[in-house]
């Protein structure tokens, strides 16, 4: 396992500037998540990290040792692609031990390391067949114990689990997650999916435009975003956001707040003369354990959302009232950041606006 430390660190292609001094630190067997939209610069980073690009500027230091200039084989990191470059002519245990082999890692040493692999990501009965003849699921599997072979210090995921199915995607987010608790290696994952970073991150990165806007705990980015940015990317369906100046007869908004943020699930329904807001469902999607309800503000483009439990039953095209945990709101002033960040357990130095 390794600690991972990023001081200021920059990437320029040609005159563009595309990461704008990153400082994270990585704790030793953590799970790191960078999360963020497309073009945010996450996967740049991943490969800044395992040295497939070069640094522009700042440094990168896995266990006290600046690795800039490091050939990547040499940085005790191995990487998990979105694609699994699997050879296709080659076997399951033959794909897995072809890095060893390359090392000139004796027969019976390589044979070893697949073999508790193979176990690990129950691959044992497949070890003979060839990538065609596996499943997506297992053949990303098999990328895993390519990966797990070489027992590196940090192990690089980006966006493993993208190319395949949503059944697929829930059965190896479990078996990322086991092998997790299993290996304790230090981790980064890269990845677009909310539910993946959630559930698997010991920490999450968010990214917006090369810079990281907030580093925390999945549930102190939810309770505590720094910005709008990170309080509308964090939480699925996304919070609703509304202009402060309406709500402050009914509200105890703050002098400064610009906006108001509401996620759905802190929402209810009521009648339309007992919320802070009122106005018409259009449309209901009934999706078993929840219901959501879309609703139009007067003088409002987005669609307000409310989550419902999966048993009630909702009219389209009335009339409603829509009533605010005001406990959990999220207040913003003009630039996007939180007016109130009491208690967050994230750096302030992680936090820009957005």
């Amino acid at each position: 396992m390794a600690e991972l430390k990023i001081h200021n660190l920059k990437k320029r292609f040609e005159a563009v500037e595309v990461l704008h001094g990153i400082d994270l630190d990585v704790p030793d067997g953590s799970f790191t998540v960078f999360v963020g939209p497309s073009g945010c610069g996450k996967s740049t980073l991943l490969r800044l990290i395992c040295g497939l690009d070069t640094i522009t500027e700042g440094e990168l230091v896995i266990d006290g040792h600046v690795v800039n200039d490091v050939p990547p084989a040499k940085r005790g990191i191995a990487m998990v692609f979105q694609s699994y470059a699997l050879y296709p002519h080659m076997s399951v245990a033959q794909n897995m031990g072809y890095a060893l082999k390359l090392a000139g890692e004796s027969k019976a040493e390589i044979e070893a390391r697949v073999g508790r692999a193979a176990e690990i990501l129950k691959l044992t009965d497949y070890l003979d067949r060839k990538p065609r003849q596996l499943s997506g699921g297992q053949r990303q599997r098999v990328a895993i114990g390519r990966a797990i072979v070489r027992e590196p210090q940090i192990f690089l995921f980006d966006e493993p689990l993208s190319n395949l199915d949503a059944a697929l995607r829930v059965e190896m987010r479990i078996e990322i997650a086991r092998l997790k608790e299993r290996l304790g290696t230090t981790t980064i994952y890269v990845t677009h999916d909310q539910t993946e970073a959630m559930t698997l991150a010991d920490q999450i990165v968010v990214m917006n435009m090369g810079r990281i806007e907030q580093v925390g705990s999945p549930m102190a980015l939810y309770e505590k975003p720094v910005n709008r940015f990170v309080a509308t990317f964090i939480g699925s369906p996304r919070m609703n956001v509304l202009a402060a100046e309406p709500l402050r007869a009914r509200l105890d908004v703050p002098r400064e707040a610009a906006e108001v943020g509401v996620r759905p699930e802190h929402a209810r329904l009521v009648a339309p003369a007992e919320g802070e807001v009122t106005g018409e469902v259009v449309l209901v999607e009934r999706l078993g354990s929840d219901t959501y309800a879309y609703v139009s503000l007067p003088g409002r483009e987005e669609l307000f959302l409310v989550r419902l439990a999966g048993g009630e039953t909702v009219p389209a095209h009335t009339q409603t009232g829509i009533a605010f945990e005001r406990a959990q709101l999220h207040f913003f002033d003009g630039t996007g950041m939180a007016l109130s960040l009491a208690g967050a357990d994230t750096p302030a130095a992680y936090a820009h606006a957005s």
